[in-house]
Protein backbone atom coordinates (compact mmCIF):
# COMPACT_ATOMS: atom_id res chain seq x y z
CA UNK A 1 0.00 0.00 0.00
CA UNK A 2 1.43 3.38 -1.02
CA UNK A 3 1.56 5.85 1.88
CA UNK A 4 2.67 8.77 -0.20
CA UNK A 5 2.39 9.99 -3.73
CA UNK A 6 5.48 10.17 -5.93
CA UNK A 7 5.98 13.75 -4.74
CA UNK A 8 5.75 12.83 -1.05
CA UNK A 9 2.22 14.18 -0.84
CA UNK A 10 1.20 11.84 2.00
CA UNK A 11 4.03 13.01 4.24
CA UNK A 12 3.35 16.58 3.25
CA UNK A 13 -0.35 16.35 4.11
CA UNK A 14 0.35 14.81 7.52
CA UNK A 15 2.95 17.43 8.33
CA UNK A 16 0.67 20.25 7.16
CA UNK A 17 -2.21 18.90 9.26
CA UNK A 18 -0.01 18.61 12.35
CA UNK A 19 1.35 22.15 11.97
CA UNK A 20 -2.07 23.61 11.34
CA UNK A 21 -3.66 21.80 14.29
CA UNK A 22 -0.91 22.93 16.67
CA UNK A 23 -0.87 26.56 15.66
CA UNK A 24 -4.49 27.19 14.67
CA UNK A 25 -6.19 24.96 17.23
CA UNK A 26 -9.43 22.97 17.01
CA UNK A 27 -11.34 25.96 15.66
CA UNK A 28 -8.78 26.50 12.89
CA UNK A 29 -10.77 25.09 9.94
CA UNK A 30 -13.90 26.97 10.95
CA UNK A 31 -12.00 30.22 11.51
CA UNK A 32 -10.20 29.89 8.19
CA UNK A 33 -13.50 29.45 6.36
CA UNK A 34 -14.98 32.50 8.06
CA UNK A 35 -11.94 34.67 7.42
CA UNK A 36 -11.75 33.90 3.71
CA UNK A 37 -15.38 33.14 2.98
CA UNK A 38 -17.06 36.16 4.54
CA UNK A 39 -17.68 38.84 1.91
CA UNK A 40 -16.89 42.47 2.58
CA UNK A 41 -14.11 45.05 2.39
CA UNK A 42 -10.75 44.25 3.97
CA UNK A 43 -8.23 46.49 5.68
CA UNK A 44 -5.56 45.11 3.33
CA UNK A 45 -5.88 44.12 -0.31
CA UNK A 46 -4.20 41.03 -1.78
CA UNK A 47 -1.20 43.02 -3.00
CA UNK A 48 -0.31 44.56 0.39
CA UNK A 49 3.06 43.66 1.97
CA UNK A 50 1.44 42.69 5.27
CA UNK A 51 -0.11 39.69 3.50
CA UNK A 52 3.25 38.68 2.07
CA UNK A 53 5.03 38.85 5.44
CA UNK A 54 2.31 37.29 7.58
CA UNK A 55 1.76 34.52 5.03
CA UNK A 56 5.35 33.29 4.95
CA UNK A 57 6.98 30.44 6.87
CA UNK A 58 9.49 32.91 8.31
CA UNK A 59 6.76 33.90 10.78
CA UNK A 60 7.59 30.83 12.86
CA UNK A 61 11.06 32.20 13.57
CA UNK A 62 9.94 35.83 13.73
CA UNK A 63 7.18 35.03 16.21
CA UNK A 64 9.46 33.31 18.71
CA UNK A 65 12.09 36.03 18.34
CA UNK A 66 9.41 38.66 18.97
CA UNK A 67 8.43 37.01 22.25
CA UNK A 68 12.04 37.08 23.42
CA UNK A 69 12.46 40.73 22.47
CA UNK A 70 9.13 41.80 23.99
CA UNK A 71 10.08 40.16 27.30
CA UNK A 72 12.82 42.74 27.81
CA UNK A 73 10.40 45.43 28.92
CA UNK A 74 9.94 44.77 32.67
CA UNK A 75 6.33 45.98 32.68
CA UNK A 76 5.34 43.95 29.63
CA UNK A 77 7.03 40.86 31.07
CA UNK A 78 5.30 41.33 34.43
CA UNK A 79 1.91 41.55 32.71
CA UNK A 80 2.56 38.44 30.61
CA UNK A 81 3.90 36.47 33.56
CA UNK A 82 0.96 37.33 35.82
CA UNK A 83 -1.95 37.30 33.37
CA UNK A 84 -1.29 35.50 30.09
CA UNK A 85 -1.08 31.88 31.22
CA UNK A 86 1.66 31.22 28.67
CA UNK A 87 3.17 28.47 30.82
CA UNK A 88 -0.05 26.64 31.64
CA UNK A 89 -1.53 26.94 28.14
CA UNK A 90 1.20 28.00 25.69
CA UNK A 91 -0.52 26.43 22.68
CA UNK A 92 -3.79 28.16 23.51
CA UNK A 93 -2.03 31.50 23.69
CA UNK A 94 -0.29 30.83 20.37
CA UNK A 95 -3.58 29.86 18.76
CA UNK A 96 -5.32 33.01 19.96
CA UNK A 97 -2.45 35.17 18.70
CA UNK A 98 -2.31 33.46 15.31
CA UNK A 99 -6.07 33.82 14.89
CA UNK A 100 -5.86 37.53 15.72
CA UNK A 101 -3.11 38.02 13.14
CA UNK A 102 -5.10 36.12 10.52
CA UNK A 103 -8.32 38.05 11.14
CA UNK A 104 -6.66 41.47 11.06
CA UNK A 105 -4.50 40.62 8.03
CA UNK A 106 -7.00 38.74 5.85
CA UNK A 107 -10.46 39.11 7.37
CA UNK A 108 -13.16 41.65 6.71
CA UNK A 109 -12.72 45.17 8.05
CA UNK A 110 -15.60 44.59 10.44
CA UNK A 111 -14.06 41.37 11.79
CA UNK A 112 -10.65 43.01 12.13
CA UNK A 113 -12.07 45.90 14.14
CA UNK A 114 -14.05 43.53 16.35
CA UNK A 115 -10.90 41.49 17.02
CA UNK A 116 -9.01 44.64 18.04
CA UNK A 117 -11.89 45.74 20.26
CA UNK A 118 -11.85 42.38 22.06
CA UNK A 119 -8.12 42.63 22.71
CA UNK A 120 -8.50 46.17 24.01
CA UNK A 121 -11.24 45.04 26.39
CA UNK A 122 -8.92 42.34 27.77
CA UNK A 123 -6.08 44.84 28.15
CA UNK A 124 -8.31 47.14 30.19
CA UNK A 125 -8.59 44.44 32.85
CA UNK A 126 -4.88 43.60 33.00
CA UNK A 127 -3.05 45.63 35.61
CA UNK A 128 -0.86 45.00 38.61
CA UNK A 129 2.47 45.68 40.29
CA UNK A 130 5.86 44.22 39.37
CA UNK A 131 8.07 42.41 41.89
CA UNK A 132 9.99 45.68 42.17
CA UNK A 133 6.84 47.62 43.12
CA UNK A 134 6.15 49.40 39.82
CA UNK A 135 2.52 49.59 38.71
CA UNK A 136 1.62 48.57 35.16
CA UNK A 137 -1.43 48.62 32.88
CA UNK A 138 -1.61 46.51 29.74
CA UNK A 139 -3.71 49.26 28.13
CA UNK A 140 -0.95 51.85 28.62
CA UNK A 141 -0.32 53.20 25.07
CA UNK A 142 3.41 53.50 25.75
CA UNK A 143 3.65 49.84 26.77
CA UNK A 144 1.50 48.81 23.82
CA UNK A 145 3.91 50.73 21.62
CA UNK A 146 6.85 48.62 22.80
CA UNK A 147 4.98 45.37 22.19
CA UNK A 148 4.09 46.56 18.69
CA UNK A 149 7.52 47.75 17.56
CA UNK A 150 9.28 44.69 19.01
CA UNK A 151 6.87 42.41 17.18
CA UNK A 152 6.93 44.19 13.83
CA UNK A 153 10.71 44.57 13.84
CA UNK A 154 11.05 40.82 14.51
CA UNK A 155 8.55 39.82 11.83
CA UNK A 156 10.26 42.02 9.25
CA UNK A 157 13.77 40.87 10.21
CA UNK A 158 12.66 37.25 9.86
CA UNK A 159 11.02 37.83 6.50
CA UNK A 160 14.02 39.63 5.05
CA UNK A 161 16.34 36.84 6.19
CA UNK A 162 14.22 33.71 5.64
CA UNK A 163 11.25 34.77 3.50
CA UNK A 164 10.59 33.23 0.11
CA UNK A 165 10.43 36.69 -1.47
CA UNK A 166 12.18 39.38 0.63
CA UNK A 167 10.57 42.80 0.29
CA UNK A 168 12.05 45.77 -1.51
CA UNK A 169 12.94 48.81 0.55
CA UNK A 170 9.72 50.55 -0.43
CA UNK A 171 7.66 47.48 0.45
CA UNK A 172 9.39 47.21 3.84
CA UNK A 173 8.20 50.75 4.55
CA UNK A 174 4.74 49.81 3.28
CA UNK A 175 4.68 46.80 5.63
CA UNK A 176 5.40 49.01 8.63
CA UNK A 177 2.65 51.36 7.45
CA UNK A 178 0.19 48.46 7.07
CA UNK A 179 0.85 47.25 10.61
CA UNK A 180 0.36 50.78 11.94
CA UNK A 181 -3.32 50.49 11.08
CA UNK A 182 -3.70 47.47 13.36
CA UNK A 183 -1.56 49.07 16.08
CA UNK A 184 -3.69 52.21 16.12
CA UNK A 185 -6.85 50.10 16.45
CA UNK A 186 -5.25 48.43 19.48
CA UNK A 187 -4.54 51.74 21.17
CA UNK A 188 -0.96 52.51 20.13
CA UNK A 189 -0.46 56.25 19.76
CA UNK A 190 1.25 57.41 16.56
CA UNK A 191 2.73 54.02 15.56
CA UNK A 192 5.74 54.09 13.20
CA UNK A 193 4.90 54.11 9.51
CA UNK A 194 8.25 53.32 7.89
CA UNK A 195 11.52 51.58 8.76
CA UNK A 196 13.28 54.74 9.85
CA UNK A 197 10.53 55.55 12.33
CA UNK A 198 10.51 51.93 13.52
CA UNK A 199 14.25 52.05 14.21
CA UNK A 200 13.92 55.39 15.99
CA UNK A 201 11.13 54.07 18.19
CA UNK A 202 13.07 50.96 19.15
CA UNK A 203 16.06 53.09 20.08
CA UNK A 204 13.86 55.36 22.17
CA UNK A 205 12.84 52.37 24.34
CA UNK A 206 16.41 51.23 25.00
CA UNK A 207 16.68 53.19 28.23
CA UNK A 208 13.78 51.28 29.82
CA UNK A 209 14.27 47.73 28.58
CA UNK A 210 16.39 45.14 30.37
CA UNK A 211 16.32 41.48 31.23
CA UNK A 212 14.58 40.82 34.53
CA UNK A 213 14.76 37.39 36.20
CA UNK A 214 11.24 36.78 34.83
CA UNK A 215 12.44 37.51 31.28
CA UNK A 216 15.40 35.15 31.55
CA UNK A 217 13.17 32.48 33.05
CA UNK A 218 10.71 32.90 30.18
CA UNK A 219 13.58 32.60 27.67
CA UNK A 220 14.69 29.32 29.28
CA UNK A 221 11.13 28.01 29.08
CA UNK A 222 10.68 29.02 25.44
CA UNK A 223 14.09 27.87 24.25
CA UNK A 224 14.99 24.89 26.43
CA UNK A 225 11.77 23.47 27.87
CA UNK A 226 9.10 23.96 25.20
CA UNK A 227 5.91 21.87 25.42
CA UNK A 228 6.60 19.96 22.21
CA UNK A 229 6.68 16.20 21.65
CA UNK A 230 10.03 14.43 21.53
CA UNK A 231 9.85 13.95 17.76
CA UNK A 232 9.60 17.73 17.29
CA UNK A 233 12.51 18.67 19.57
CA UNK A 234 15.13 18.76 16.80
CA UNK A 235 13.21 21.06 14.42
CA UNK A 236 12.16 23.18 17.39
CA UNK A 237 15.83 23.47 18.35
CA UNK A 238 16.56 24.84 14.88
CA UNK A 239 13.66 27.28 15.27
CA UNK A 240 14.90 28.40 18.69
CA UNK A 241 18.50 28.88 17.57
CA UNK A 242 17.38 31.03 14.65
CA UNK A 243 15.03 33.07 16.84
CA UNK A 244 18.04 33.92 19.03
CA UNK A 245 20.17 34.62 15.95
CA UNK A 246 17.54 37.09 14.74
CA UNK A 247 17.63 39.19 17.93
CA UNK A 248 19.53 42.47 18.01
CA UNK A 249 22.93 41.75 19.59
CA UNK A 250 22.16 43.89 22.65
CA UNK A 251 18.95 41.94 23.28
CA UNK A 252 20.69 38.56 23.11
CA UNK A 253 23.34 39.85 25.51
CA UNK A 254 20.68 41.08 27.96
CA UNK A 255 19.06 37.65 27.99
CA UNK A 256 22.49 35.97 28.31
CA UNK A 257 21.92 33.98 25.16
CA UNK A 258 25.25 32.97 23.61
CA UNK A 259 25.90 33.70 19.96
CA UNK A 260 29.05 32.86 18.01
CA UNK A 261 29.32 34.62 14.66
CA UNK A 262 31.04 31.72 12.88
CA UNK A 263 28.53 29.14 14.14
CA UNK A 264 25.70 31.52 13.34
CA UNK A 265 26.73 32.08 9.73
CA UNK A 266 27.95 28.56 8.93
CA UNK A 267 25.36 26.48 10.78
CA UNK A 268 22.43 28.31 12.37
CA UNK A 269 21.24 30.47 9.48
CA UNK A 270 21.50 27.75 6.81
CA UNK A 271 19.48 25.44 9.06
CA UNK A 272 16.94 28.24 9.51
CA UNK A 273 16.61 28.51 5.76
CA UNK A 274 16.10 24.74 5.51
CA UNK A 275 13.50 24.84 8.30
CA UNK A 276 11.42 27.56 6.66
CA UNK A 277 11.70 25.85 3.28
CA UNK A 278 10.39 22.62 4.83
CA UNK A 279 7.44 24.42 6.42
CA UNK A 280 6.73 26.18 3.12
CA UNK A 281 6.82 22.85 1.28
CA UNK A 282 4.49 21.21 3.81
CA UNK A 283 1.89 23.96 3.68
CA UNK A 284 2.04 24.62 -0.06
CA UNK A 285 -0.76 22.28 -1.22
CA UNK A 286 -3.46 23.79 0.95
CA UNK A 287 -5.04 27.13 1.68
CA UNK A 288 -3.27 26.77 5.03
CA UNK A 289 -0.03 27.69 3.34
CA UNK A 290 -0.13 31.05 5.08
CA UNK A 291 1.74 30.79 8.32
CA UNK A 292 -0.63 33.21 9.87
CA UNK A 293 -2.07 29.79 10.47
CA UNK A 294 -5.78 30.16 9.91
CA UNK A 295 -5.27 32.19 6.78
Amino acid sequence: MRLTGPDGSGVRERLASALFARVAGPEGPKNRALIHGTPGPRWFGPDRPIRTVHGDASMFIGGLSALLLQSLHPLAMAAVSAHSGFRGDPWGRLQRTSTFLAVTTYGTAESAQEACDRVRAVHQRVRGVTSEGTAYRAADPHLLGWVHVAEIDSFLRAHQRYGARPLSGADCDAYVADTARVAAALGVLDPPRNRAELAERLTAYRGEVRATPEARDAARFLLLNPPVPLVARLPYGVLAANAVSLLPSWAAAELRLPRLQLVDSVCVRPLGGAFTSAVRWALAPSRARSVTPVA
